[in-house]
């Protein structure tokens, strides 16, 4: 077989060869220690949770050294495109903290160039295009030197041939796959393979692999370090029959002709690492550092049993349900960065008010099993990362989620920043700052009762308190309440109505001596609470009268006297 001849044979108008490429992207010019990290995804309009999982990883790799993370679209696979999914995207990953120096990017960004086959996406960066499918003569010039030197060739197999081949090696307990005598078209003649093409019979391109199942090679990764595979033997598809590479091969020449240094994706790649060990090799091109981080997992409450977290089962797993209910993209990064990393958790308690960018990433202490993810901790989390922020950043980070999710708490918020802005510094500060602010849903229902549009009776009245008895008491409290009195003076005077209506004033009397009370000081001064509040556990009752103010006040005493 004349190689040379069949390379030209099924590539006539492919006229650079790598060693151009090489020349066009060549060595980066980076500082020594700097690395070159990507996030690579296909444009199917969901973006979940492990996306920005891996984004965090290339991003820390590269920026905490001076290096560069480019953003990758792998659009081979047609069927699975969404269309505008990459604006979406973008915008998501940049909502969570995401920002990429190169590739990828949304139209307008200065530098770039807009994309025809992407509506609103461009590119910028000196290694594109960024596209897969805009890099087609790149990946043909890379699979022609393959078939010139013996290493691919044509393969004319219809998906009956190969179903039938399949069905052989099942009924034989064979691996499944085209190697060995199932690569029936492996050494065809020249004259062969004119005459299929002239019939116009279609094809792909096979890579021809010289592996030994019986021999072993060895391959370090970021994570688990030094990992020994057996070689591959299968003839993988590199070139489809549209003319657009397999991500095996695709990843492979982005990789190389983008200056790749660590390539951060799924363990469950690992199973093909002998086929990218095997096509960097043929290539003559060193293999970057693979970094293959664990899946992120979750106890299923039916079994009690770890599971991966599912698209169709877990919401939680889609990065618009942060958005939707209001997490502070902080807080997710953060929660993120302690189960990525096993000695964040240790670094954050004593560095509590350091920017977490500040805490040196390395891929060795992530987990090489599967790692668990828990929503009570990431709650956790958003507590003390909420606890860190001031009243102004809590009310804007609320307006800027309402404007988008919901018109009417907008409008509230928008129309009471000053009183809000009190709330919001309620127990701020101080050495045990408040912590029971998760997200923003959760924060306006934990506020909604300082507006008379949301309000609500969300408690039970004190059992102990007689209906009447609830009614004396909001009266004489609206009678005797005085704005200008300090706390103590305050609840002077609720101890006073206490005393008065036969309630004890310190619940510990009541608790020694029950008959001789109707009850204490907390069951009536929970009367006053839930008329003001609706709950029976706010906030201190003083600092919330002194926000809502007087007239909001006495109209609450006055509501709750006539229901």
């Amino acid at each position: 077989m004349d190689h040379k001849k069949l390379a030209e044979l099924l590539f006539p108008d492919i006229d650079k060869t790598p060693e151009d490429y090489e020349k066009i992207y060549p060595e980066r010019d980076l500082a020594e220690g700097s690395v070159v990290t990507r996030l690579a995804p296909s444009p199917t309009g969901y973006i979940h949770l492990g996306n920005l999982y891996g984004a965090m990883v290339d991003e820390r790799l590269a920026h905490q050294g001076g290096g560069v993370c480019y953003l990758r679209i792998e659009d081979t696979d047609e069927k699975r495109e969404v269309e505008g999914a990459v604006p979406v995207l973008l915008d998501t990953l940049s909502y969570f903290g995401i920002e990429f120096d190169e590739g990828a990017c949304k139209a307008g960004t200065p530098g770039s160039e807009p994309v025809p086959s992407e509506e609103g996406a461009a590119q910028r960066g000196a290694y594109g295009p960024y596209w897969q499918s805009m890099r087609s003569s790149i990946y043909k010039a890379c699979v022609k030197k393959l078939v010139a030197e013996g290493k691919a060739y044509p393969c004319f197999m219809t998906e009956e041939e190969i179903a039938d081949i399949r069905a052989a090696q099942t009924a034989a307990k064979l691996d499944p796959g085209i190697y060995g005598q199932y690569a029936k078209h492996r050494d065809l003649t020249l004259e062969e393979v004119e005459r299929r093409l002239a019939e116009g019979q279609e094809y792909v391109v096979r890579f021809r692999s010289e592996g030994d199942p019986s021999r072993y090679f060895k391959v370090r990764d970021a994570i688990r370090g030094e990992i020994s595979m057996p070689e591959n033997i299968q003839d993988v598809v590199i070139l489809k029959k549209n003319d657009l590479p397999t991500y095996h091969f695709a990843h492979v020449v982005d990789d190389h002709f983008m200056r790749t240094d660590i390539v951060v994706r799924g363990e469950e790649w690992m199973a093909s690492l002998p086929i990218h060990e095997q096509l960097f090799k043929a290539m003559g091109w060193e293999i970057p550092l693979y970094c293959h981080n664990t899946s992120l997992m979750k106890i299923d409450e039916a079994t009690g049993q770890k599971r991966k977290l599912s698209k169709r089962k877990d919401p939680e797993l889609g990065l618009s349900f942060y958005k939707e209910l209001g997490y502070f993209p902080e807080a997710v990064r953060e929660y993120l960065m302690t189960i990525l990393c096993s000695d964040f958790e240790q670094w954050r308690m004593a560095n509590p008010d350091t920017d977490y960018n500040e805490f040196n990433f390395s891929p060795d202490k992530m987990s090489d099993s599967g790692t668990l993810f828990d929503i009570n901790k990431l709650n956790d989390v958003s507590k003390d990362v909420l606890a860190r922020k001031s009243a102004a950043q809590i009310y804007d980070f609320m307006l800027g989620w309402a404007e988008e999710f919901d018109k009417d708490k907008y409008a509230l918020l928008k129309e009471n920043k000053d009183m809000l802005l009190k709330v919001f510094d309620i127990d701020r500060g101080g050495e045990k700052p408040r912590k029971d602010l998760v997200y923003a849903q959760q924060i306006f229902a934990f506020i909604k009762y300082f507006f008379d549009e949301t309000f609500e009776y969300e408690s039970e009245w004190p059992a102990e308190v007689s209906e009447e008895d609830r009614a004396e008491i909001l009266r004489r409290y609206i009678e005797g309440y005085d704005p200008s009195d300090d706390n103590s003076a305050w609840f002077e005077k609720v101890r006073g109505i206490t005393a008065d209506l036969g309630y004890a004033v310190k619940p510990k009397d009541y608790k020694k001596n029950p008959d001789a009370y109707k009850g204490h000081v907390g069951h009536v001064s929970g009367v006053i609470r839930i008329a003001i509040t609706g709950r029976a556990n706010s906030p201190d009752l003083w600092t919330v009268q002194q926000i809502m103010g007087t007239e909001m006040v006495r109209k609450r005493i006055e509501k709750a006297i006539e229901a």
